[in-house]
């Protein structure tokens, strides 16, 4: 009888999870209940996957609602019924309707209308009348009483008890974004939507007993034909050409085709691999999976558009042949097993990264060229600290008390109760899904219409988007093409245009070939010394350091490189190892070490995701079947899942079996599981390292315009303020915009770099437009008048622009240039270009003196670009240059240094005990690179205090060739006052004096 029940996925309304759904159905003793959850899906196959776990035949549907006013309750007949409700909602969802008071004419789904929204239409076949506990007095007086196999008893249920019920009004006054003493009553659930037991709801209906019998009548009518339990076949595109046969004929023609660009002269080892490949792939039934990658990658070079192939897909020589990825599996070793065995159940995983330009165009080709395609969904929850914002606003509390305790800084039991119940609800929902938002890049590519497992919606990207998330997807048998978007690959695209427009007549670079790069000596130099700013993945501070520690200077060390970094490996103390054992080979365990056998070419240190496979099942004895359980529960995707909790116990079964002591298995088992979930694996770790190749390649021979190309793109791991340092150490020179010489974005002549017009603060598009189509059509600008007469542009812009220095061309100072700006455009909103055959100049006034101070120009700079182009230290209130530079930190090993370095970056952090610290980095006066290590108590003792120039005292200390400075003592300098606001500037001092003389000679004359 329970025919209309919520779930969380009810958002911002529900409170139940699905397992607490079902654990009141198995404690009521319910063979049989619906979930019917408001204009949404989402939790609908996980109720299938869970429900017979609880001895629970589910029954799908869908409570739909025109915000929280009920129109109907749709059940599912038949999973043809739920591809009719989903198609219907998902409908109403994309165009942005309400959905209609008259259900459509469904097939194979029925529908109950509430009591009190019935409004007396002829029911058809499948349409019935619900009716709640509390209409049952006004059912007595209706003459819908007479028609006893229509009516059936309707109890929503929402919540179990008064906590839920107010944590319900909470979520609506969310939602609402009002106070909760402001929630309309027609905002919230009636108070009666309780999950009654059965006896109390039965005694509900005790005069109407054939109500009860009709809900019980019309859940026993539905049934669900989609087996989710066990080995699930997968439901993706099943064939590519339509035919099995035709699919694996074209795949062998496709390798084959592939060999002469990958393999000039196959080997008998060679040939037997990719034979042992495909029918791998075919057996598993992948081969489609491998030929749509195969055709989006295809589209993607027909139309000129980089990208790159990782994952670990990267270990297949099937893929490697097809263009899908660049990473040679048998050059590399890969552990194939990683990629594809016959245990595995998924499909390989391909992640396929674009330029972030180019990222959007493929999804459309994907959407046009397959039939049944959507985006994936991700549920944002709440989480404390911004769930007791939102609760601390909808109780009303100040903002500073919201401020306090969002922060974790109180004790609870002296906090006033208000605060204490914003706390207590904030923990209650915390993971509640809040909203639904799109995976980075997951696209599902179905056989059957993706509305047979769940409806869509259309976010703003405008293509329809799943209403639930990869791991729902996976367990539904859904596995998604990864389509990502990068900017680094923007980067080495931007720049090799760049390079042929600054370089003309010099011969194409062959970005691909790898031989070249990894023989490539001034690469290895950038490598070993950590030079490599702006290079993809190799930037940051940590990974500079470790390039400098390991001496890196070859493609296999930055492919073990680019997996050590990652935070499971540095935390399980495995990177220290696998530093000491590269450097050290004394270190290094005997031959006959038995996780040395299995990872020799990592000195036994588990590296790679490959190597949790290689240690299950060597190890621990585990099948490959077990072993991959293992991996993809230790990455977070099943860590609940009784599966798992199944192989963890087996594992330590066998290492005992094995002769491994109960201390050696622990250890291991530690390793695996702290980094198995962060750890790459190989291919995709190599995949990486090939594009940090292609970038310190154009970083060591094109560094201004490969600088160019960073900022234009985003920036990296930095602000765009440290690129143009960097390229100024390669001898470039930084100008700021000039409206006859930049473009929309930034551009290099020679050595010198124009910064762009996008670089400007506030600066809109339009104006940009404007600006470089005038140029385009009529030549370069010859002075202000000119501009203002040919470009239709605010005064406000027009500001913006001489502020910029985009006029210096003129000769004439900012403050001049503001005066006529002020005078040609001060009465109008905007100019207004007339094309005429003769134009008459502005007349021109004869101005005062007007003078600028140094630094006037520094600060304009800062507000509008957000830094000076000036070096920063010129900016102190006092010259200062005392303390080591980063060229002379090898001569200090060891003793207590101080240091002037401009900040660039801070990492945050904890200790082992759960204490902040933090990782800085900064620039010396020439703009070498400082490190440093905050530790508590120094942390609060000398704290960072926003951007600036810092002393900086501590003692310098040098670990394997890296130096970082464990600071003391820190303090910020202060920087010389902004001229352009000082009480009385020297620019007013002289307008003061300038005054007065011409008085002067006024009353003489």
């Amino acid at each position: 009888m329970y025919v209309n029940n919520h779930t969380r996925f009810s958002l911002k309304y529900g409170i139940l999870s699905v397992k607490e759904l079902l654990e009141f159905a198995q404690e009521q003793g319910l063979s049989r209940l619906a979930i019917t959850d408001i204009n949404n899906t989402s939790a609908a196959m996980d109720f299938v996957r869970l429900a017979p776990k609880y001895g629970v035949d589910p029954v799908l549907g869908i409570d739909f609602r025109n915000g929280i006013r009920q129109c109907y309750v749709a059940l599912a007949l038949n999973m043809k019924g739920f591809l009719e409700m989903n198609r219907f909602l998902s409908g109403h969802l994309h165009r942005g309707e309400p959905i209609p008071a008259r259900a459509p004419l469904f097939e194979h789904v029925l529908v109950i209308y509430p009591f009190g929204v019935y409004t007396g239409f002829p029911l058809r076949p499948n349409e019935y009348i619900g009716v709640s506990p509390a209409n049952l007095n006004k059912l007595r007086f209706s003459p819908l009483c007479a028609d006893r196999d229509k009516l059936v008893a309707l109890q929503t249920a929402t919540f179990r008890n008064k906590r839920d019920f107010n944590t319900h009004r909470l979520l609506r006054a969310v939602d609402r974004n009002v106070l909760l003493s402001k929630l309309s009553v027609s905002e919230q659930s009636e108070a009666g939507c309780y999950f009654f037991p059965v006896d109390e709801l039965l005694h509900k209906y005790r005069e109407w007993p054939h109500l009860v019998e009709n809900a019980e009548r019309l859940l026993g009518m539905c049934t669900v034909e989609l087996d989710l339990q066990g080995d699930v076949p997968q439901k993706n595109q099943r064939t590519y050409t339509g035919s099995e046969e035709e699919d694996l004929k074209l795949l062998r023609q496709l390798c084959e085709s592939g060999m002469p660009y990958r393999y000039p002269n196959p080997d008998r080892d060679l040939l037997e691999r990719l034979e042992k490949e495909i029918d791998i792939i075919h057996r598993k039934g992948f081969v489609s999976y491998f030929l749509i990658s195969w055709d989006i990658v295809r589209y993607a070079r027909e139309k000129g558009y980089f990208y790159v192939g990782r994952g670990s897909g990267a270990n297949s020589m099937v893929a490697y042949l097809l263009r899908i990825t660049d990473v040679d599996p048998v050059d590399l070793d890969l552990f194939f097993e990683r990629f594809i065995n016959l245990y595995r159940t998924n499909p390989p995983d391909f992640d396929i990264d674009f330029s972030w330009t180019d990222r959007d165009d493929v999804t459309r080709y994907i959407f046009s060229r397959f039939r049944h395609v959507a985006l994936l969904a991700t549920y944002s929850t709440f989480q404390f600290r911004a769930t007791v914002r939102e609760l601390g606003k909808v109780f009303g509390l100040p903002k500073q008390e919201i401020d306090r305790i969002s922060s974790g800084r109180f004790v609870y039991e002296r906090l006033d109760d208000l605060s204490k119940l914003v706390i207590r609800y904030s923990r209650f929902v915390h993971d509640f899904p809040s909203h639904l938002s799109i995976h980075a890049g997951g696209i599902l590519i179905s056989e059957d219409p993706i509305e047979q497992y769940t409806a869509t919606f259309m976010p703003p990207k405008g293509f329809p988007t799943t209403q639930f998330d990869m791991i729902t997807a996976e367990d539904v048998g859904l596995y998604k093409f990864d389509i990502l978007s990068q900017r680094g690959l923007g980067k080495i695209k931007d720049a090799l245009e760049i390079i042929r427009e600054n370089n003309p007549g010099s011969e194409p670079i062959d970005i691909h070939d790898m031989n070249r790069f990894r023989s490539d000596e001034q690469i290895k130099i950038n490598l070993r010394e950590g030079k490599a700013i702006g290079c993809f993945y190799v930037e940051s501070p940590a990974m500079r350091m470790l390039l400098q520690k390991l001496r890196v200077d070859d493609y296999l060390g930055l492919v073990a490189a680019s997996s050590v970094i990652r935070p499971g490996v540095a935390k399980s103390g495995m990177m220290r190892e696998y530093i000491l054992r590269f450097r050290n080979p004394a270190r290094r365990p005997d031959p006959d070490d038995v996780m040395m056998r299995i990872m020799p070419e990592t000195y036994g240190v588990m590296v790679y995701q490959e190597d949790v496979i290689k240690v299950a099942h060597y190890f621990a004895g585990l099948s490959l079947g077990e072993a991959d359980v293992l991996r993809r529960g230790m990455s977070g995707k099943f860590r609940s899942r009784e599966e798992f909790a199944r192989v963890q116990e087996k594992f330590f079964e066998n290492c005992r079996k094995q002769g491994h002591s109960d201390e050696l298995s622990a250890e291991v088992w530690r390793q695996v599981e702290s980094f198995a979930g962060y750890a790459f694996a190989k291919g995709h770790s190599a995949s990486y390292a090939v594009e940090s190749y292609q970038s310190l390649f154009l970083k060591a021979y094109y560094p201004i315009e490969y600088m160019v190309a960073t900022i234009n793109n985003g920036g990296g791991f930095y602000s765009p303020e440290l690129y143009l340092n960097e390229a100024r150490l390669h001898g470039a020179s930084v100008e700021e915009p000039c409206v006859n010489r930049s473009g929309a974005l930034s551009i290099v002549r020679g050595r010198t770099i124009f910064l762009g017009f996008h670089r400007i603060r506030s600066m809109d598009y339009a104006s940009i437009e404007c600006i470089l189509e005038s140029r385009l059509l009529q030549g370069p600008f010859r002075s202000l008048p000119d501009f203002i007469a040919r470009v239709a542009i605010s005064l406000d812009q027009l500001v913006l622009l001489i502020r910029a220095g985009a006029f210096r061309f003129t000769g004439l100072n900012k403050k001049a240039l503001l005066w006529k700006a002020h005078f040609l455009l001060g009465h109008s909103r905007r100019s207004k270009p007339e094309r005429t055959l003769f134009r008459q100049e502005p007349r021109e006034y004869q101005l005062p003196q007007l003078l600028t101070e140094a630094h006037e120009d520094a600060f304009d700079q800062m507000e509008l670009f957000g830094f000076p182009l000036c070096n920063p230290f010129d900016l102190l209130t006092q010259p200062l240059r005392e303390g080591v530079t980063a060229a002379e930190l090898p001569l200090h090993k060891g003793e207590t240094v101080r240091a002037l370095g401009y900040l660039i970056h801070i990492k945050k952090t904890t200790t082992a005990g759960g204490k902040l610290m933090y990782f800085g980095t900064f620039l010396d006066r020439e703009g070498g690179f400082l490190d440093t290590v905050h530790f508590p108590p120094y942390t609060t003792k000398y704290p960072f205090r926003g951007k600036g120039i810092y002393r900086i005292e501590g003692v310098l200390m040098e670990e394997f060739g890296a130096f970082t400075i464990e600071v003391r003592a820190m303090e910020i300098l202060p920087m010389i006052q902004d001229p352009r606001y000082t009480d009385m500037s020297v620019y007013e001092q002289q307008m003061l004096r300038q005054t007065r003389k011409q008085r002067m000679n006024t009353s003489i004359n």
